[in-house]
């Protein structure tokens, strides 16, 4: 395996660069100077680069989170919380990542939310007797946590389809952060 240091880009070829990795998918304003920070000559020269592609309309972290958390919700079916913690992750201002998101699942109810994903997670299994077992029950919980789910409304949901998901009230008050 190679340990070869990449080339250090002068601003106009980290510009190029920057357009580059733009035209591959869009990045969050702090990935894209993640992503230049080790090929830049001189660290000045990033925050140059992101001006430019801020006046050109290329980057846009508003823009970046409303269609991220618009295409997490539609297409995956994930949860508010998920869709925050990805857009922390992808490095986007936490007060701007809670407005979006805020905004974004505004009118979404969680309940029915809950169901696509656990029917899409479980296709082809009758949710009834498959959630009997309290070790499959206790599997989706964690699974709708991990997508994004409340805990509260994750545990009444289950309880439609389990009398043994009583035992899952316990584990409403761990976790805050999901």
């Amino acid at each position: 395996m190679s340990t070869r240091k990449p080339k250090l880009l002068d601003q106009e070829a980290l510009l190029n660069y920057a357009v580059r990795l733009l035209g591959g998918r869009a990045y969050s304003l702090g990935e894209l100077r993640e992503k230049m920070r080790p090929r830049a000559e001189r660290p000045e020269s990033i925050e140059a680069v992101m001006a430019k592609l801020k006046e050109l309309g290329y980057v846009d972290d508003r823009k970046f989170a409303e269609n991220y958390a618009a295409a997490r919700l539609e297409n995956e079916g994930f949860g508010k919380m998920r869709v925050l913690r990805d857009l922390r992750q992808r490095r986007v201002a936490p007060q701007l990542a809670q407005q979006v998101t805020e905004r974004t699942f505004q009118s979404t109810d969680e309940t029915e939310l809950i169901e696509a994903f656990l029917k899409r997670k479980f296709r082809g299994k009758q949710l009834g007797p498959y959630l009997k077992d309290p070790k499959n029950l206790a599997a989706a919980y964690r699974r709708l946590r991990y997508a994004g789910f409340s805990s509260g409304v994750s545990i009444r949901v289950l309880k439609r389809y389990s009398s043994q998901a009583e035992e899952l009230d316990g584990l409403e008050t761990e976790d805050p952060e999901n």
